[in-house]
């Protein structure tokens, strides 16, 4: 299990290397070689350059072995029809915001060149096609589809597995594909989908107070199926499991983020560019587009000193220093088991990392390794025994959400996945 500079913190020690690393980690780190250093992207075979050394940046304390990924280098705007005629590309939002929809357009200008190379055959947001539309396709038809959002209900399930019949290529897009995302907390909810139901439709303010005047003797919530005088009406049904796209369809490659952020996309892009018009060969399939091997943490420039956690505050708590490790601050972050590629835009902006990449290649859940990460900055070593297991119980008390805090994205891809009921035995 590798999770950047905390990894050593997982390996069992004897007393004299306990007592070297204790020492280690109260002083300044020093200068470290960042292993993704020149390294290769996995999409786009894109060199990873070492940002250049900035006067300014030499002046304050920062991480010195910190590296940005770099956007792909898309040249000139793309070209006329290219030679073997258009693709067919298809853009399709499950459970999901609609941020990752909305992200796509950080092509910028490029998104007025996509209809060059590609026919847009189904674009909810943007487009006409229709579900009868691809259905009539022949398998394969559409090269590119872009999936974004979790599956949560019949309809959800339905076009995933249509746009799977009739696509090529299949990508995964956002972290609520991949993950579940914010959606799958709903698999926290014992009574499923129907206490989903209830709640929205008769317990929030707004609701009850509508039912209240107007359904006082029979709250009114939608219904599956409906019998009207032009015929039978219908509504999707919800799922009592949220889950990822993965888990229901074949998918060839990942894009993770909350939404993907430009340099990701440029990568996506990119490789569609390079296969449709120089006939370059795609990645491996299950190839994971914008991230790197490291934790999120080797590309965040605050300066960290492995401060030991005594107390839990948010970010509005404190006066946040620009330059130290928020951790060090006790500000909780989900940096050291969050895989990188995001080149660390939050916490730049003393805001803590809360894992929306998802974990890092090395490890399977994610919100346990990042609270095993937090929970070995605790001052409990045989050199620094100041925390009983009251004051441990004390300070994670004050995270007021833990479950929804560090499975606030990757729940649906969690060992947990949901919350369980056991029945009661005579």
């Amino acid at each position: 299990m590798k999770m950047g500079f905390f990894s050593n913190l997982f390996k069992k020690k004897d007393k004299k290397e306990a007592e070297a690393e204790c020492a280690e980690a109260k002083a300044a780190p020093a200068k470290k070689e960042c292993a993704c250093e020149n390294k290769k992207d996995a999409f786009s075979n894109t060199e990873v350059a070492k940002p250049a050394a900035d006067a300014a940046a030499t002046a304050t304390p920062v991480n010195q072995g910190h590296v940005e990924y770099p956007a792909a280098d898309l040249g000139e705007l793309l070209p006329a029809e290219p030679s073997g005629g258009k693709i067919n590309l298809a853009i399709y939002w499950a459970a999901a915001c609609g941020g990752c929809d909305v992200s796509l357009l950080d092509t910028n200008e490029r998104v007025l060149t996509i209809g060059q190379f590609a026919n847009i055959v189904m674009w909810p947001i943007a487009s006409d096609g229709k579900e009868k539309d691809i259905a009539a396709m022949n398998d394969g038809d559409i090269t590119v589809s872009i999936i974004s959002g979790a599956v949560r209900n019949t309809e959800n399930e339905h076009m995933v597995k249509l746009l799977r019949q009739k696509s090529k290529i299949v990508v995964c897009y956002g972290t609520c594909a991949m993950f579940g995302g914010s959606p799958a907390l709903a698999n926290l909810v014992n009574g499923g989908s129907q206490e989903v139901l209830d709640y929205v439709y008769t317990k929030t303010p707004s609701s009850a107070s509508f039912q209240a005047d107007y359904h006082k003797d029979a709250p009114v919530i939608p219904q599956s199926e409906y019998q009207a005088p032009e015929g039978t009406l219908t509504l999707p049904v919800l799922y009592d499991t949220v889950k990822t796209l993965d888990q229901v369809i074949d998918v060839d490659y990942y894009i993770p983020g909350c939404p993907p952020l430009q340099e990701s996309i440029s990568h996506l892009l990119k490789a569609v560019i390079d296969f449709v018009y120089n006939g370059v060969a795609l990645p491996p399939k299950g190839t994971e587009i914008g991230v790197t091997e490291k934790c999120l943490c080797d590309e965040c420039p605050r300066e960290k000193a492995y401060a030991r956690i005594t107390k839990i505050y948010e970010p509005y708590q404190v006066d946040v220093d620009p330059h130290k490790c928020l951790m060090d601050q006790g500000i909780l972050c989900l940096g050291p088991a969050t895989v990188g590629g995001c080149n660390a835009k939050c916490t730049r902006a003393g805001q803590p990392c809360r894992g929306c990449y998802g974990p890092t290649h090395f490890v399977e859940d994610h919100g346990s390794s990042a609270f095993s990460a937090i929970a070995s900055l605790f001052p409990v070593l045989d050199e620094d025994p100041t925390c009983d297991e009251e004051k441990i119980i004390e300070v994670m008390s004050t995270i007021k959400d833990p479950l929804g805090y560090f499975y606030a994205f990757t729940l649906g891809k969690s060992l947990i996945n949901r919350s369980v009921s056991e029945e009661k035995t005579a």
